[in-house]
């Protein structure tokens, strides 16, 4: 299974039981699975079954499905509600050409929610169920192609979030061979201090001063830092090879790399080692940004 986005959109058409019918899809990223449906009045309760169909094929993502169908040979009747036209049309009438706001129109008032609604012959019980057993097959078949949709998104993503993975590890390295020649610095400059304080009238003893450069240069170790950052690096590539939905785990990874960069900034005494960590942080980030909107 490839790497799946949570952005994708389909559109199909289809005829059966006697109608004709045409179904969009679309979807976007969210932390669980949010289905809204947009159907005819005269499937008032179909949309149950619609979020079960998509609840079984898909895991993540905010899913706008909407349904419009009409019964071959019906011809197309609107029901007016005249008290609601009617008010707006007096809110026209009174603040229509006033400070550059243009008249309205009737084609206007007319395309507000609840204004004019598309009306069918109500249904017979046989007529419906065999009209929803059709729409349920043709369902399917438009999850079939979001998905495909969405698949070719995440194989896309993927290339990106394996390039922002090497160059996250390539910080990491950079970073280590920075420590090594901070450590050994560290020694130069203690011992450089060491010298000063031993021609002082009061002079540390040199079990306190090994004391304090032990507890300085164990604050300063980046070492465990940068070995989770490996870590996280391999369990990534782990979960892109997956054939699971792995959205949230990479989410809550890109957490944990987020935790060791901040460390290792607070832990930076030189200038070389605070701009690495500065790259790895914007590095992260952008790669958090890909990771969200996967499944």
């Amino acid at each position: 299974m490839p790497l799946s986005s949570m952005t994708g959109f389909a559109r199909s058409a289809g005829e059966g039981a006697g109608f004709r019918w045409n179904w969009e899809i679309k979807s976007v990223n969210n932390k669980g699975l949010e289905i809204r449906c947009k159907l005819p009045q005269f499937l008032d309760g179909f949309d149950l079954q619609i979020k079960k169909i998509v609840s079984a094929a898909l895991s993540r993502g905010s899913i706008f499905i909407s349904l419009s169908a009409i019964r071959d040979g019906d011809e197309a009747t609107f029901e007016i509600n005249e008290e609601r036209l009617k008010a707006l049309i007096d809110v026209a009438a009174k603040y229509g050409g006033q400070g550059g706001i243009a008249q309205a129109s009737i084609d206007g008032l007319l395309a507000i929610k609840g204004v004019a609604d598309l009306t069918i012959k109500e249904l017979k019980e046989e007529e419906r169920e065999a009209l929803e057993a059709a729409l349920e097959g043709s369902l399917a078949a438009l999850l079939t192609d979001l998905k495909r949709a969405r698949d070719d998104e995440g194989t896309r993503m993927a290339s990106v979030l394996k390039s922002q993975l090497e160059g996250i590890a390539r910080l990491s390295n950079k970073a280590r061979s920075v420590a090594g020649d901070r450590v050994k610095a560290m020694e130069e400059r203690f011992l450089a201090q060491l010298a000063r304080l031993q021609n002082t009238d009061k002079p540390v003893s040199d079990e306190r001063l090994a004391q304090e450069i032990a507890i300085l240069a164990v604050k300063a170790d980046i070492q465990e830092e940068l070995d989770r950052l490996d870590s996280h690096v391999e369990e990534t590539y782990n979960l892109l090879a997956s054939d699971k939905p792995v959205g949230r785990r990479l989410d809550f990874l890109c957490q944990e790399f987020n935790r060791e960069a901040n460390t290792l900034c607070s832990k930076s005494s030189d200038s070389a080692l605070t701009k690495i960590g500065l790259d790895l942080k914007a590095l992260i980030d952008q790669f958090r940004e890909q990771v969200q909107n996967i499944e």
